[in-house]
């Protein structure tokens, strides 16, 4: 069973990876194209420049 588990680690520990890279190239995209990125913090919508992170 154990097995099973450490399976389940390494694919989570995957895609934790895999969001990671998508969002550092999201940032780097968004910052070469001087835009802003548009999150949801507190319950509010705000836009964000890349830097302000």
């Amino acid at each position: 069973m154990s097995n099973v588990k450490e399976t389940e680690k390494e694919f989570r520990d995957k895609i934790v990876a895999g969001l990671h890279l998508a969002f550092e190239r999201l940032v780097e995209q968004k910052r070469k194209t001087d835009s802003v990125l548009v999150v949801k913090r507190g319950g509010k919508i705000v836009h964000l420049k890349p830097d302000e992170l």
